[in-house]
């Protein structure tokens, strides 16, 4: 699936409109989605908070009609969860504290627009945050109202107490102990429900369920039913809520004879069976709870990953057999090692996993040094002959910010992979702690160095994705994109890594690195008997730089390519923001026989203003109307509407993010032009798609 980023649909107000339009600017520079609407009136505020969701509020102080505070006001008044910030033009501390007491999310001094960006991205997050807690309280009502049915049908006899006393049981629970009516058991406590020798036990029981809290543990006793009657019966206990108030969930079930076999089983699914320690899947469940467990008690843990170093080129001396005994040996050496308060666990053939609740990144270090340590003056023999064995240890730290349970072992696992390439670690034997802050994005004093190094070592790699032609035009039209892969191999594109605002000359190296790139492959292609042409992304960056169309007439007599071979593509926000260098950049590259086209179109407070002073040949609509379109019939309606004004000016259009043929008919009926997305293709590194199949 093609990665979609979430449109955000921006209100402003604000008595500017290019001060508005800047505003939706910043935030597609920023790499999100917009669709902005401006609010002139109260009356219009109001009837677009009724007709539609809106995720972001920008208010500028200064609207004379509609002020920021009457805005937020109607807001509050109409009971929309609409983050609101304030714009204000400086610092005022008493007027913040009054606009923040009036409900607003923050204040940003209007010209800080670093500052702005932050305080938008954190209040988006927490708007998600919100509507996906709302979305999970609506699922546990519907969970807990299946769980009430299911109880009042389960045919085990299940009841929930709280301090001693019953207040639910099922029909079951009831008929099991001779009660007809709720209302008798209700006054009845459990021990009432239990013969005078099974009292004191329960009491010891419940005693110890407290304290360990363990679900599940079981109590052999003996009931006596409302008849008197006494039956023994085994009581299994677990935490539990009733009616959002914590409780005790105890069922009753018949004494079985199989009882200790199920216990036997239930050892034998957590166990791995060649070295008796706990499996992968055991120490996964361990592990979740765990986190749960720090996420709630605030409490600290961490988890250790031991990967035994050259075990495949070992394993192919020694064979199966002789790798099972080392594994073997290898486990009881970790048991020595560990506590027992420390859980134990094989992952695979090569990686065991220690994890510890409450435990820290020192201790846990520690300790992973100790068992390094013993593992390599260990001497391990198989056969007679001795194996040299030493182990890469990855720490990661359990805190209430931890990821899930398959991404903090991934963290504890990448740490263990990364001890192999320090220095002085070739061969491993090494401990290394998981640093969050090592592996986020580069941050702006180091990512211009960054890319540049990139480019230096050859790190750029080149995708080209087909455009096609839905009218069946045999043309062949692919959109060029840039990969960098990072210092884990993994593909990003560079220009994630350029701080908001520059550095200019490292875009503008990126984009000629690209240009001159696909002019040279394009050439290749071409003398191949193709009529290919390219669509190339350029940066706001390159707009303004006066060198380009120079530099680009060279390269193309270089390589022998004709300019009309090449569709320079700008973004909406950039054309908006950079009008006068948008106009003659395109009269330039055209001047070289070169097209142009406008991508990220119809997101803008006035979209097609923009063709007022840029003779755009292509328009590229916006991928979010394309995913909006397979929703709501008004979505489709808008999208044909804007097909047909821009084809009355002449303009071709393409559509992206095409992942199904059910919307191809709602797009050819719109007569749009092209098409491009993972229906057709997933960008790959050679213009290989066979245009005659369409």
């Amino acid at each position: 699936m093609q990665k979609k980023t979430a449109t955000v649909h921006l209100l402003i107000l604000d008595p500017s409109q290019n001060d508005a339009e800047s505003l939706v600017s910043l935030l597609r520079n920023a790499g999100k989605a917009t669709r902005a609407h401006r609010v002139t009136s109260e009356e219009d505020l109001e009837e677009t908070l009724k007709s539609g969701s809106w995720d972001l509020f920008l208010a500028r102080e200064g609207d004379e009609e509609l002020s920021a505070e009457a805005a937020l006001a109607m807001v509050r008044r109409m009971e929309k969860d609409v983050p609101f910030i304030v714009l204000t033009e400086g610092d005022d501390r008493e007027q913040r504290v009054a606009t923040l007491k009036s409900g607003a999310q923050d204040t940003v001094p209007a010209d800080a627009r670093d500052w702005l960006l932050l305080v938008i991205n954190r209040e988006l997050a927490a708007l998600e945050e919100r509507r996906r807690r709302r979305a999970l309280e609506s699922h546990l009502r519907e969970a807990e109202q299946r769980c009430q049915l299911l109880l009042e049908s389960s045919k085990d006899a299940i009841a929930y107490i709280n301090d001693g006393m019953h207040i639910y049981a099922n029909q079951s629970y009831m008929d099991f102990l001779g009660y007809d009516d709720i209302d008798d058991l209700i006054c009845i406590p459990v021990l009432d429900t239990l013969t005078p020798d099974s009292q004191d036990a329960y009491k010891q029981f419940m005693k110890s369920f407290a304290e360990k809290n363990e679900d599940g543990m079981a109590l052999h006793c003996v009931a006596r039913r409302s008849d008197d009657q006494e039956l023994n019966v085994i009581m299994s206990v677990s935490a539990a809520t009733y009616d959002g108030e914590a409780c005790t969930q105890i069922v009753l079930q018949p004494e079985q004879s199989d009882a200790e076999l199920e216990e036997k089983l239930r050892q034998i699914s957590s166990q791995d069976l060649l070295t008796g320690l706990y499996n992968r899947q055991h120490l996964m469940d361990a592990l979740a709870q765990a986190i749960a467990r720090a996420g709630k008690d605030n409490e600290a843990g961490a988890l250790a990953y031991i990967g035994i170093d050259n075990f495949v080129s070992m394993k192919s001396q020694i064979g199966i057999a002789g790798a099972d005994l080392l594994l073997g040996d290898l486990a009881t050496l970790l048991r020595e090692n560990v506590d027992d308060d420390i859980t134990l666990a094989r992952l695979s053939d090569d990686a065991f996993c220690i994890m510890a609740l409450p435990s820290d990144e020192k201790r846990m270090t520690a300790r992973a040094e100790q068992i390094r340590a013993a593992v390599e003056d260990h001497i391990f023999e198989v056969n007679g002959r001795t194996v040299p064995l030493t182990v890469s240890i990855g720490v990661a730290n359990i805190t209430e910010n931890s990821p899930k349970a398959e991404d903090l072992m991934g963290r504890a696992h990448v740490a263990s992979s990364d001890v192999r390439k320090q220095e002085g670690h070739e061969q491993g034997n090494g401990v290394r702690v998981y640093n969050p802050a090592d592996y986020e994005a580069l941050d702006e004093s180091n990512s211009a160095e960054a890319i540049l190094k990139a480019l230096d070592d050859n790190r750029f790699r080149l995708l080209f994705q087909p455009i096609i032609n839905l009218r069946g035009e045999g043309e062949e039209h692919y959109e060029a994109f840039v990969r960098m892969l990072d210092k884990d191999g993994k593909e990003v594109s560079p220009y994630d890594f350029l701080p908001p605002g520059g550095p200019t000359d490292t875009a503008i190296k990126i984009d000629r690195w690209v240009i001159l790139q696909t002019i040279k492959q394009l050439a290749n292609h071409r003398s191949r008997g193709h009529d290919t042409r390219l669509f190339l992304n350029v940066t706001a960056e390159t707009l303004q730089d006066k060198t380009f169309t120079p530099w680009l007439s060279v390269a193309l007599k270089a390589a022998r390519l004709p300019g009309d071979s090449l569709i320079f593509q700008l973004r909406e926000a950039d054309v908006n923001h950079f009008m006068k260098q948008a106009k003659d950049f395109t009269r330039s590259v055209h001047e070289l026989h070169c097209k142009v086209s406008v991508s990220q179109f119809g997101c803008s407070l006035n979209p097609f203003n923009t063709f007022k002073h840029v003779d755009a040949d292509y328009v590229k609509i916006d991928g979010s109307f394309t995913e909006e379109m397979q929703k709501t019939d008004e979505a489709k309606e808008q999208v044909k509407e804007m097909v047909k004004s821009l084809q009355a000016a002449g303009k071709l259009t393409i559509i992206p993010l095409v992942e199904n043929a059910g919307i191809l008919a709602t797009l050819w009926q719109a007569g749009v032009n092209y098409i491009q997305g993972y229906y057709l293709q997933a960008p790959v590194p050679e213009m290989n798609y066979d245009f005659g199949d369409n």
